[in-house]
Protein backbone atom coordinates (compact mmCIF):
# COMPACT_ATOMS: atom_id res chain seq x y z
CA UNK A 1 0.00 0.00 0.00
CA UNK A 2 1.51 3.13 -1.13
CA UNK A 3 1.36 5.65 2.22
CA UNK A 4 3.25 8.61 0.92
CA UNK A 5 2.15 9.33 -3.12
CA UNK A 6 4.73 12.00 -3.03
CA UNK A 7 7.31 9.94 -2.67
CA UNK A 8 6.26 7.30 -5.25
CA UNK A 9 5.77 9.89 -7.77
CA UNK A 10 9.29 11.01 -7.07
CA UNK A 11 10.45 7.20 -7.30
CA UNK A 12 8.51 7.08 -10.48
CA UNK A 13 9.38 10.44 -12.88
CA UNK A 14 12.99 9.82 -13.13
CA UNK A 15 12.09 5.95 -13.81
CA UNK A 16 10.11 7.10 -17.05
CA UNK A 17 12.84 9.49 -18.46
CA UNK A 18 12.21 12.74 -16.69
CA UNK A 19 9.92 15.49 -17.09
CA UNK A 20 11.72 15.93 -20.66
CA UNK A 21 10.04 12.73 -21.58
CA UNK A 22 6.90 13.04 -20.63
CA UNK A 23 4.42 14.57 -23.34
CA UNK A 24 0.78 13.67 -20.99
CA UNK A 25 -0.39 12.56 -17.71
CA UNK A 26 -4.11 11.26 -17.00
CA UNK A 27 -5.14 8.37 -14.98
CA UNK A 28 -8.07 6.28 -14.72
CA UNK A 29 -9.53 4.13 -12.42
CA UNK A 30 -6.42 2.56 -11.39
CA UNK A 31 -3.82 3.69 -13.57
CA UNK A 32 -1.20 6.26 -13.92
CA UNK A 33 -1.32 7.30 -17.86
CA UNK A 34 1.82 8.55 -19.65
CA UNK A 35 2.32 10.00 -23.04
CA UNK A 36 6.36 9.52 -23.61
CA UNK A 37 8.62 10.73 -26.24
CA UNK A 38 10.73 8.18 -26.65
CA UNK A 39 9.83 5.00 -24.84
CA UNK A 40 13.39 3.67 -24.41
CA UNK A 41 14.22 5.78 -22.42
CA UNK A 42 11.98 4.13 -19.58
CA UNK A 43 13.08 2.11 -17.09
CA UNK A 44 10.75 -1.12 -16.68
CA UNK A 45 13.01 -2.90 -13.88
CA UNK A 46 13.02 -0.71 -11.55
CA UNK A 47 9.36 0.34 -12.30
CA UNK A 48 7.82 -2.98 -11.54
CA UNK A 49 10.25 -2.77 -8.31
CA UNK A 50 8.75 0.45 -6.70
CA UNK A 51 7.19 -0.44 -3.48
CA UNK A 52 3.21 0.13 -4.52
CA UNK A 53 3.46 -0.62 -8.04
CA UNK A 54 1.01 -3.58 -9.20
CA UNK A 55 2.58 -3.49 -12.53
CA UNK A 56 2.85 -2.32 -15.97
CA UNK A 57 1.27 -1.86 -18.98
CA UNK A 58 2.26 -0.40 -23.11
CA UNK A 59 -0.84 0.47 -24.91
CA UNK A 60 -0.69 1.98 -28.02
CA UNK A 61 0.09 5.45 -27.40
CA UNK A 62 0.26 5.92 -23.55
CA UNK A 63 2.69 3.95 -21.17
CA UNK A 64 0.60 2.92 -17.78
CA UNK A 65 1.63 2.27 -14.36
CA UNK A 66 -1.25 0.25 -12.46
CA UNK A 67 -1.31 1.38 -9.07
CA UNK A 68 -4.66 0.75 -8.00
CA UNK A 69 -8.09 2.67 -7.05
CA UNK A 70 -8.14 5.33 -4.43
CA UNK A 71 -4.41 5.67 -4.84
CA UNK A 72 -3.56 6.28 -8.44
CA UNK A 73 -5.53 10.13 -8.04
CA UNK A 74 -2.69 11.20 -5.14
CA UNK A 75 -0.26 9.70 -7.14
CA UNK A 76 -1.02 11.52 -10.46
CA UNK A 77 -1.87 15.08 -8.39
CA UNK A 78 2.10 14.84 -6.58
CA UNK A 79 3.63 13.28 -10.52
CA UNK A 80 1.91 16.74 -12.03
CA UNK A 81 3.24 18.70 -9.32
CA UNK A 82 6.36 17.51 -9.83
CA UNK A 83 6.46 18.19 -13.54
CA UNK A 84 5.19 21.43 -13.13
CA UNK A 85 7.95 22.38 -10.77
CA UNK A 86 10.01 20.16 -13.26
CA UNK A 87 11.99 18.51 -10.67
CA UNK A 88 13.16 14.89 -10.37
CA UNK A 89 13.52 14.52 -6.99
CA UNK A 90 13.29 11.11 -5.14
CA UNK A 91 11.98 9.83 -2.05
CA UNK A 92 15.73 10.17 -0.51
CA UNK A 93 16.17 13.80 -1.69
CA UNK A 94 13.03 14.68 0.76
CA UNK A 95 15.08 13.64 4.05
CA UNK A 96 15.63 16.69 4.68
CA UNK A 97 11.76 17.43 5.99
CA UNK A 98 11.32 20.63 3.86
CA UNK A 99 9.06 18.87 1.32
CA UNK A 100 10.81 19.49 -1.75
CA UNK A 101 12.58 17.48 -4.20
CA UNK A 102 15.97 17.66 -5.18
CA UNK A 103 17.79 16.73 -8.30
CA UNK A 104 18.61 12.97 -7.33
CA UNK A 105 19.12 10.60 -10.40
CA UNK A 106 18.53 7.18 -9.36
CA UNK A 107 14.80 7.44 -8.84
CA UNK A 108 14.96 5.01 -5.77
CA UNK A 109 15.90 1.84 -8.83
CA UNK A 110 16.12 -1.39 -7.26
CA UNK A 111 16.70 -5.04 -9.01
CA UNK A 112 13.41 -6.54 -11.08
CA UNK A 113 12.57 -8.85 -13.15
CA UNK A 114 13.80 -8.41 -16.79
CA UNK A 115 11.60 -5.88 -19.34
CA UNK A 116 7.93 -6.66 -20.03
CA UNK A 117 4.86 -4.43 -21.58
CA UNK A 118 2.64 -5.88 -18.63
CA UNK A 119 4.12 -8.00 -15.15
CA UNK A 120 3.29 -7.58 -11.80
CA UNK A 121 5.67 -5.77 -9.41
CA UNK A 122 6.98 -9.18 -7.83
CA UNK A 123 9.10 -8.87 -4.43
CA UNK A 124 12.61 -9.03 -4.77
CA UNK A 125 13.47 -11.09 -1.55
CA UNK A 126 13.94 -14.65 -1.65
CA UNK A 127 14.72 -16.71 1.62
CA UNK A 128 17.53 -19.22 0.98
CA UNK A 129 15.32 -21.86 0.97
CA UNK A 130 13.57 -21.28 -2.02
CA UNK A 131 16.73 -20.14 -3.89
CA UNK A 132 15.58 -22.56 -6.66
CA UNK A 133 12.53 -21.65 -7.24
CA UNK A 134 13.19 -17.74 -6.82
CA UNK A 135 13.52 -17.52 -10.61
CA UNK A 136 10.03 -18.87 -11.32
CA UNK A 137 8.07 -15.44 -10.93
CA UNK A 138 10.30 -13.57 -12.82
CA UNK A 139 10.31 -16.59 -15.30
CA UNK A 140 6.61 -16.28 -15.75
CA UNK A 141 6.73 -12.24 -15.87
CA UNK A 142 9.01 -12.55 -18.99
CA UNK A 143 6.94 -15.36 -20.58
CA UNK A 144 3.72 -12.89 -19.88
CA UNK A 145 5.75 -10.00 -21.22
CA UNK A 146 6.14 -12.07 -24.47
CA UNK A 147 3.00 -13.23 -25.19
CA UNK A 148 1.58 -9.29 -24.64
CA UNK A 149 4.30 -8.14 -27.32
CA UNK A 150 3.09 -10.60 -29.65
CA UNK A 151 -0.84 -9.85 -28.54
CA UNK A 152 0.01 -6.30 -29.06
CA UNK A 153 1.76 -6.73 -32.41
CA UNK A 154 -1.54 -8.64 -33.59
CA UNK A 155 -3.56 -5.93 -32.13
CA UNK A 156 -1.80 -2.70 -33.93
CA UNK A 157 -4.64 -2.53 -36.47
CA UNK A 158 -7.30 -0.07 -37.23
CA UNK A 159 -10.17 -1.10 -35.57
CA UNK A 160 -8.26 -1.54 -32.40
CA UNK A 161 -6.79 1.74 -32.51
CA UNK A 162 -10.07 3.06 -33.14
CA UNK A 163 -11.77 1.70 -29.98
CA UNK A 164 -8.51 2.90 -27.91
CA UNK A 165 -9.40 6.20 -28.98
CA UNK A 166 -13.09 5.68 -27.69
CA UNK A 167 -11.70 4.54 -24.67
CA UNK A 168 -9.78 7.95 -24.25
CA UNK A 169 -12.58 9.76 -24.42
CA UNK A 170 -14.99 7.79 -22.01
CA UNK A 171 -12.10 7.23 -18.55
CA UNK A 172 -11.88 10.86 -18.03
CA UNK A 173 -15.72 10.69 -17.01
CA UNK A 174 -15.35 7.63 -15.22
CA UNK A 175 -14.87 9.32 -11.48
CA UNK A 176 -18.11 11.28 -11.92
CA UNK A 177 -20.29 8.68 -13.09
CA UNK A 178 -18.90 6.29 -9.81
CA UNK A 179 -19.66 9.95 -7.49
CA UNK A 180 -23.25 10.14 -9.55
CA UNK A 181 -23.65 6.73 -8.83
CA UNK A 182 -23.22 6.27 -5.42
CA UNK A 183 -25.26 9.48 -4.46
CA UNK A 184 -28.22 7.88 -6.75
CA UNK A 185 -27.99 4.80 -4.99
CA UNK A 186 -28.11 6.53 -1.52
CA UNK A 187 -31.10 9.03 -3.14
CA UNK A 188 -33.19 5.33 -3.81
CA UNK A 189 -32.31 3.85 -0.78
CA UNK A 190 -33.45 6.98 1.43
CA UNK A 191 -36.49 6.70 -0.65
CA UNK A 192 -37.30 3.16 -0.12
CA UNK A 193 -36.78 3.51 3.93
CA UNK A 194 -38.81 6.60 3.37
CA UNK A 195 -35.99 8.40 5.33
CA UNK A 196 -35.09 12.23 5.15
CA UNK A 197 -37.57 12.80 2.80
CA UNK A 198 -36.36 16.30 2.35
CA UNK A 199 -33.00 15.64 1.34
CA UNK A 200 -33.72 13.03 -1.08
CA UNK A 201 -34.83 15.38 -3.99
CA UNK A 202 -31.81 17.44 -3.38
CA UNK A 203 -29.69 13.98 -3.48
CA UNK A 204 -31.47 12.90 -6.53
CA UNK A 205 -31.09 16.39 -8.61
CA UNK A 206 -27.17 16.03 -7.41
CA UNK A 207 -26.79 12.62 -9.04
CA UNK A 208 -28.71 13.19 -12.13
CA UNK A 209 -27.34 16.85 -13.43
CA UNK A 210 -23.94 15.08 -14.65
CA UNK A 211 -26.01 12.12 -16.68
CA UNK A 212 -28.47 15.21 -17.85
CA UNK A 213 -25.07 16.87 -19.78
CA UNK A 214 -22.71 13.97 -20.27
CA UNK A 215 -23.18 14.47 -24.00
CA UNK A 216 -21.32 17.78 -23.58
CA UNK A 217 -18.83 16.34 -21.51
CA UNK A 218 -18.23 13.71 -24.22
CA UNK A 219 -18.15 16.41 -26.84
CA UNK A 220 -15.58 17.94 -25.36
CA UNK A 221 -13.66 14.54 -25.26
CA UNK A 222 -14.17 13.94 -28.41
CA UNK A 223 -13.08 17.32 -29.89
CA UNK A 224 -9.85 17.34 -27.95
CA UNK A 225 -8.82 13.47 -28.69
CA UNK A 226 -9.58 13.86 -32.62
CA UNK A 227 -7.65 17.18 -32.56
CA UNK A 228 -9.98 19.74 -33.09
CA UNK A 229 -11.21 22.28 -30.13
CA UNK A 230 -12.80 20.79 -27.39
CA UNK A 231 -15.33 24.00 -26.51
CA UNK A 232 -16.67 23.42 -29.77
CA UNK A 233 -16.74 20.09 -29.99
CA UNK A 234 -18.83 20.26 -26.29
CA UNK A 235 -21.01 23.13 -28.23
CA UNK A 236 -21.72 20.85 -30.93
CA UNK A 237 -23.02 18.27 -28.54
CA UNK A 238 -24.78 20.38 -25.99
CA UNK A 239 -27.28 20.52 -28.90
CA UNK A 240 -27.95 16.83 -28.50
CA UNK A 241 -29.81 17.82 -24.58
CA UNK A 242 -31.10 21.09 -25.71
CA UNK A 243 -34.43 20.73 -24.38
CA UNK A 244 -35.64 23.20 -27.29
CA UNK A 245 -34.59 20.42 -29.85
CA UNK A 246 -38.23 19.12 -29.29
CA UNK A 247 -39.60 21.48 -31.66
CA UNK A 248 -37.49 20.09 -34.44
CA UNK A 249 -39.41 17.02 -36.49
CA UNK A 250 -36.88 14.21 -38.32
CA UNK A 251 -37.91 12.26 -40.44
CA UNK A 252 -41.47 12.70 -39.54
CA UNK A 253 -40.76 12.74 -36.13
CA UNK A 254 -40.25 15.42 -33.44
CA UNK A 255 -37.29 14.95 -31.54
CA UNK A 256 -36.32 14.70 -27.71
CA UNK A 257 -33.56 16.09 -25.75
CA UNK A 258 -31.55 13.90 -25.52
CA UNK A 259 -32.08 11.34 -28.13
CA UNK A 260 -29.17 9.92 -29.07
CA UNK A 261 -27.34 10.12 -25.93
CA UNK A 262 -23.75 9.81 -25.79
CA UNK A 263 -23.37 7.99 -29.15
CA UNK A 264 -24.60 11.25 -30.79
CA UNK A 265 -22.97 13.31 -29.12
CA UNK A 266 -19.95 11.38 -29.74
CA UNK A 267 -21.12 11.73 -33.83
CA UNK A 268 -21.91 15.10 -33.56
CA UNK A 269 -18.47 15.83 -32.09
CA UNK A 270 -16.40 13.89 -34.73
CA UNK A 271 -17.99 15.52 -37.46
CA UNK A 272 -17.17 18.90 -35.94
CA UNK A 273 -13.63 18.18 -35.73
CA UNK A 274 -13.76 17.34 -39.33
CA UNK A 275 -15.75 20.62 -40.40
CA UNK A 276 -13.22 22.54 -37.71
CA UNK A 277 -10.15 21.19 -39.26
CA UNK A 278 -11.64 21.43 -43.26
CA UNK A 279 -12.24 25.42 -42.43
CA UNK A 280 -9.07 25.87 -41.01
CA UNK A 281 -6.90 24.56 -43.89
CA UNK A 282 -9.03 26.95 -46.26
CA UNK A 283 -9.70 29.77 -44.74
CA UNK A 284 -7.42 32.85 -44.63
CA UNK A 285 -6.38 33.85 -41.26
CA UNK A 286 -8.45 37.08 -40.71
CA UNK A 287 -11.56 34.97 -42.02
CA UNK A 288 -10.62 31.50 -39.66
CA UNK A 289 -11.35 33.73 -36.44
CA UNK A 290 -14.99 34.69 -37.40
CA UNK A 291 -15.67 31.92 -39.95
CA UNK A 292 -14.46 28.18 -38.50
CA UNK A 293 -16.17 28.46 -35.16
CA UNK A 294 -19.07 29.76 -37.17
CA UNK A 295 -19.35 26.76 -39.75
CA UNK A 296 -18.11 24.40 -37.11
CA UNK A 297 -21.28 24.63 -35.23
CA UNK A 298 -23.98 25.48 -37.98
CA UNK A 299 -23.04 22.81 -39.88
CA UNK A 300 -22.54 20.08 -38.00
CA UNK A 301 -25.17 21.07 -35.69
CA UNK A 302 -27.70 21.15 -38.40
CA UNK A 303 -26.60 17.69 -39.51
CA UNK A 304 -26.77 16.54 -35.81
CA UNK A 305 -30.15 17.65 -35.63
CA UNK A 306 -31.89 16.22 -38.78
CA UNK A 307 -29.70 12.89 -39.00
CA UNK A 308 -26.79 11.99 -36.16
CA UNK A 309 -29.60 12.10 -33.47
CA UNK A 310 -31.98 10.00 -35.13
CA UNK A 311 -29.97 7.31 -36.33
CA UNK A 312 -28.13 7.63 -33.37
CA UNK A 313 -31.64 7.64 -31.43
CA UNK A 314 -32.36 4.39 -33.05
CA UNK A 315 -29.06 2.24 -32.24
CA UNK A 316 -29.15 3.51 -28.31
CA UNK A 317 -32.99 2.09 -28.37
CA UNK A 318 -31.52 -1.48 -29.96
CA UNK A 319 -28.94 -1.45 -27.44
CA UNK A 320 -31.53 -1.11 -24.53
CA UNK A 321 -33.77 -3.71 -26.03
CA UNK A 322 -31.39 -6.20 -26.99
CA UNK A 323 -29.57 -6.14 -23.53
CA UNK A 324 -33.30 -6.43 -21.92
CA UNK A 325 -33.85 -9.02 -24.44
CA UNK A 326 -30.74 -11.13 -23.90
CA UNK A 327 -30.97 -11.36 -19.96
CA UNK A 328 -34.97 -11.80 -19.60
CA UNK A 329 -34.80 -14.51 -22.79
CA UNK A 330 -31.49 -16.25 -22.57
CA UNK A 331 -30.14 -14.93 -18.99
CA UNK A 332 -28.10 -18.53 -17.92
CA UNK A 333 -26.61 -18.71 -21.49
CA UNK A 334 -25.82 -14.78 -22.21
CA UNK A 335 -23.91 -14.38 -18.85
CA UNK A 336 -22.37 -18.06 -19.10
CA UNK A 337 -20.81 -16.50 -22.64
CA UNK A 338 -20.17 -12.86 -21.35
CA UNK A 339 -18.59 -14.01 -18.41
CA UNK A 340 -16.45 -16.68 -19.94
CA UNK A 341 -15.22 -14.78 -22.55
CA UNK A 342 -14.09 -11.32 -20.98
CA UNK A 343 -11.05 -12.04 -20.25
CA UNK A 344 -10.24 -12.80 -23.89
CA UNK A 345 -11.87 -9.54 -25.03
CA UNK A 346 -9.47 -7.32 -22.43
CA UNK A 347 -6.56 -9.51 -23.77
CA UNK A 348 -7.49 -8.51 -27.54
CA UNK A 349 -8.67 -4.97 -26.58
CA UNK A 350 -11.86 -5.09 -27.80
CA UNK A 351 -13.43 -4.74 -24.12
CA UNK A 352 -13.24 -1.14 -24.72
CA UNK A 353 -15.74 -0.80 -27.21
CA UNK A 354 -18.45 -1.88 -24.30
CA UNK A 355 -17.97 1.50 -23.03
CA UNK A 356 -20.05 3.36 -24.72
CA UNK A 357 -22.81 0.73 -24.48
CA UNK A 358 -22.73 0.89 -20.99
CA UNK A 359 -23.14 4.42 -21.24
CA UNK A 360 -26.15 4.48 -23.35
CA UNK A 361 -27.87 1.81 -20.81
CA UNK A 362 -26.73 3.86 -17.84
CA UNK A 363 -28.50 7.24 -19.47
CA UNK A 364 -31.64 4.56 -20.72
CA UNK A 365 -32.06 2.56 -17.55
CA UNK A 366 -30.50 4.43 -14.83
CA UNK A 367 -27.88 1.13 -14.69
CA UNK A 368 -26.03 -1.21 -16.92
CA UNK A 369 -27.00 -4.80 -16.80
CA UNK A 370 -24.27 -5.84 -18.32
CA UNK A 371 -21.15 -5.13 -15.60
CA UNK A 372 -22.28 -7.07 -12.81
CA UNK A 373 -22.02 -9.95 -15.08
CA UNK A 374 -18.61 -8.84 -17.06
CA UNK A 375 -17.20 -8.52 -13.56
CA UNK A 376 -17.65 -12.08 -12.87
CA UNK A 377 -14.55 -12.82 -14.80
CA UNK A 378 -12.32 -11.18 -12.41
CA UNK A 379 -13.66 -13.43 -9.67
CA UNK A 380 -12.65 -16.54 -12.18
CA UNK A 381 -9.37 -14.56 -12.30
CA UNK A 382 -8.75 -14.33 -8.65
CA UNK A 383 -10.26 -17.90 -7.85
CA UNK A 384 -8.00 -19.67 -10.12
CA UNK A 385 -5.04 -17.45 -8.54
CA UNK A 386 -5.62 -18.55 -5.27
CA UNK A 387 -5.66 -22.17 -6.92
CA UNK A 388 -2.12 -21.05 -8.03
CA UNK A 389 -1.24 -20.70 -4.98
CA UNK A 390 -2.10 -23.52 -2.39
CA UNK A 391 -0.87 -26.12 -5.33
CA UNK A 392 2.22 -24.35 -6.19
CA UNK A 393 3.24 -24.10 -2.11
CA UNK A 394 6.85 -24.42 -2.92
CA UNK A 395 7.29 -21.50 -5.45
CA UNK A 396 7.92 -18.78 -2.56
CA UNK A 397 8.43 -16.22 -5.43
CA UNK A 398 5.37 -16.82 -7.32
CA UNK A 399 3.29 -17.02 -4.26
CA UNK A 400 4.48 -13.80 -2.98
CA UNK A 401 3.21 -12.45 -6.36
CA UNK A 402 -0.01 -13.36 -6.03
CA UNK A 403 -0.17 -12.11 -2.27
CA UNK A 404 0.92 -9.28 -3.67
CA UNK A 405 -1.58 -8.88 -6.61
CA UNK A 406 -4.14 -10.44 -5.14
CA UNK A 407 -6.04 -7.47 -2.77
CA UNK A 408 -5.84 -5.43 -6.46
CA UNK A 409 -7.69 -8.16 -7.84
CA UNK A 410 -10.26 -8.56 -5.37
CA UNK A 411 -11.28 -4.67 -6.15
CA UNK A 412 -11.18 -5.69 -10.21
CA UNK A 413 -7.60 -4.84 -11.13
CA UNK A 414 -6.92 -8.01 -12.64
CA UNK A 415 -3.75 -6.94 -15.12
CA UNK A 416 -1.12 -8.04 -12.40
CA UNK A 417 -2.64 -11.60 -11.93
CA UNK A 418 -3.23 -12.32 -15.86
CA UNK A 419 -0.32 -11.19 -17.07
CA UNK A 420 2.07 -12.09 -14.06
CA UNK A 421 0.02 -15.48 -13.19
CA UNK A 422 -2.53 -17.02 -15.53
CA UNK A 423 -1.64 -16.01 -19.12
CA UNK A 424 2.01 -17.14 -18.47
CA UNK A 425 1.15 -20.37 -16.85
CA UNK A 426 -1.26 -21.09 -19.59
CA UNK A 427 -4.30 -23.79 -18.41
CA UNK A 428 -5.17 -21.57 -15.30
CA UNK A 429 -6.32 -18.69 -17.64
CA UNK A 430 -8.70 -21.29 -19.35
CA UNK A 431 -9.86 -22.04 -16.53
CA UNK A 432 -10.22 -18.30 -14.70
CA UNK A 433 -12.78 -18.20 -17.73
CA UNK A 434 -14.55 -21.15 -16.51
CA UNK A 435 -15.22 -19.23 -13.36
CA UNK A 436 -16.33 -16.55 -14.72
CA UNK A 437 -18.40 -18.25 -16.90
CA UNK A 438 -19.90 -19.89 -14.25
CA UNK A 439 -20.99 -16.57 -12.32
CA UNK A 440 -21.96 -15.10 -15.10
CA UNK A 441 -24.14 -17.88 -15.70
CA UNK A 442 -25.44 -17.74 -11.85
CA UNK A 443 -25.89 -13.82 -12.44
CA UNK A 444 -27.91 -13.92 -15.52
CA UNK A 445 -29.89 -16.97 -14.48
CA UNK A 446 -31.38 -14.85 -11.26
CA UNK A 447 -31.70 -12.51 -14.67
CA UNK A 448 -34.22 -14.74 -16.03
CA UNK A 449 -36.35 -14.96 -13.12
CA UNK A 450 -36.83 -11.71 -12.81
CA UNK A 451 -34.32 -10.11 -10.67
CA UNK A 452 -31.80 -7.51 -12.45
CA UNK A 453 -28.61 -6.85 -11.32
CA UNK A 454 -27.02 -3.60 -12.57
CA UNK A 455 -24.33 -1.07 -12.00
CA UNK A 456 -25.15 2.77 -11.95
CA UNK A 457 -21.69 3.56 -12.89
CA UNK A 458 -18.54 2.01 -14.80
CA UNK A 459 -15.25 0.95 -13.62
CA UNK A 460 -15.39 -0.41 -10.38
CA UNK A 461 -15.54 -4.23 -9.99
CA UNK A 462 -15.05 -6.88 -7.90
CA UNK A 463 -15.70 -5.71 -4.43
CA UNK A 464 -15.94 -2.13 -5.35
CA UNK A 465 -18.89 -2.43 -7.45
CA UNK A 466 -21.01 -3.36 -4.40
CA UNK A 467 -21.91 0.64 -3.55
CA UNK A 468 -23.15 0.86 -7.14
CA UNK A 469 -25.46 -1.84 -7.67
CA UNK A 470 -28.85 -1.36 -8.64
CA UNK A 471 -31.90 -3.80 -10.13
CA UNK A 472 -34.42 -4.44 -7.54
CA UNK A 473 -33.63 -4.18 -4.04
CA UNK A 474 -30.51 -3.56 -2.99
CA UNK A 475 -29.97 -6.40 -0.39
CA UNK A 476 -31.51 -8.59 -2.83
CA UNK A 477 -29.04 -7.40 -6.21
CA UNK A 478 -26.43 -7.84 -3.65
CA UNK A 479 -27.22 -10.89 -2.80
CA UNK A 480 -27.41 -11.94 -6.29
CA UNK A 481 -23.99 -10.27 -7.32
CA UNK A 482 -22.36 -11.76 -3.81
CA UNK A 483 -23.32 -15.22 -5.25
CA UNK A 484 -21.88 -14.37 -8.17
CA UNK A 485 -18.38 -13.46 -7.24
CA UNK A 486 -18.74 -16.43 -4.50
CA UNK A 487 -19.53 -18.75 -8.19
CA UNK A 488 -16.97 -17.17 -9.30
CA UNK A 489 -14.52 -17.41 -7.20
CA UNK A 490 -15.09 -21.27 -6.32
CA UNK A 491 -15.86 -22.61 -9.99
CA UNK A 492 -12.29 -21.53 -10.38
CA UNK A 493 -10.45 -22.92 -7.62
CA UNK A 494 -11.92 -25.86 -8.07
CA UNK A 495 -11.39 -25.90 -12.09
CA UNK A 496 -7.82 -24.58 -12.00
CA UNK A 497 -6.82 -27.00 -9.17
CA UNK A 498 -8.04 -30.05 -10.51
CA UNK A 499 -7.53 -29.59 -14.32
CA UNK A 500 -5.28 -25.99 -14.46
CA UNK A 501 -1.93 -27.10 -13.31
CA UNK A 502 -0.23 -30.67 -14.38
CA UNK A 503 0.46 -33.12 -12.72
CA UNK A 504 3.21 -33.09 -10.35
CA UNK A 505 2.67 -29.20 -10.06
CA UNK A 506 4.01 -27.47 -6.92
CA UNK A 507 7.37 -27.01 -8.45
CA UNK A 508 8.97 -24.29 -11.15
CA UNK A 509 7.03 -24.24 -14.48
CA UNK A 510 9.49 -22.60 -16.86
CA UNK A 511 13.45 -22.31 -17.90
CA UNK A 512 13.33 -18.64 -18.39
CA UNK A 513 15.32 -18.88 -21.79
CA UNK A 514 12.98 -22.01 -22.99
CA UNK A 515 9.78 -21.79 -21.15
CA UNK A 516 9.89 -25.59 -20.79
CA UNK A 517 9.94 -27.43 -17.61
CA UNK A 518 13.21 -28.44 -15.99
CA UNK A 519 13.07 -31.25 -13.89
CA UNK A 520 16.19 -31.19 -11.80
CA UNK A 521 15.65 -27.81 -10.63
CA UNK A 522 12.12 -28.60 -9.52
CA UNK A 523 11.84 -28.42 -5.35
CA UNK A 524 9.54 -30.87 -4.94
CA UNK A 525 10.26 -33.88 -1.94
CA UNK A 526 13.11 -35.77 -2.30
CA UNK A 527 13.93 -39.16 -2.23
CA UNK A 528 15.02 -39.93 1.45
CA UNK A 529 18.49 -40.52 1.99
CA UNK A 530 19.98 -43.72 3.02
CA UNK A 531 20.33 -44.85 6.58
Amino acid sequence: MIKDPHATAAALLPLVGGPANVTSVAHCMTRLRLGLADRSRVDDEALRAVPGVLGVVEDGASYQVVLGPGVVGRVTAAFEALLAAGGTGTADDRADGDGRYGDGEDGGKTAGADDASVTPAVAPAVTPAADTTADTADALARRGAELKARQKARNATPLKTALRRVADIFVPLIPALIGCGIVAGIAGLLTNLRWLPGLTPALTALSSAFMALIAVFVGHNTAREFGGTPVLGGAVAAVVVYPGVAKVTAFGTALAPGQGGVLGALAAAVLGTYVEKWCRARLPGTLDVLLTPTLTVLVSGLLTLYVLMYAAGEVATAIGTAADWLLTTTGALAGLILGGLFLPLVMLGLHQALIPIHTTLIEQQGHTVLLPILAMAGAGQVGAAAAVYVRLRHDTSLRTTIRSALPAGLLGVGEPLIYGVSLPLGRPFLTACVGGAAGGAFVGLFAMLGTEVGATAIGPSGWALFPLLAGGGWAVTAGVYGGGLLTGYAVGFLATYFFGLPDGAGRPVCDPEKHEPRPADRPGPRPASPR
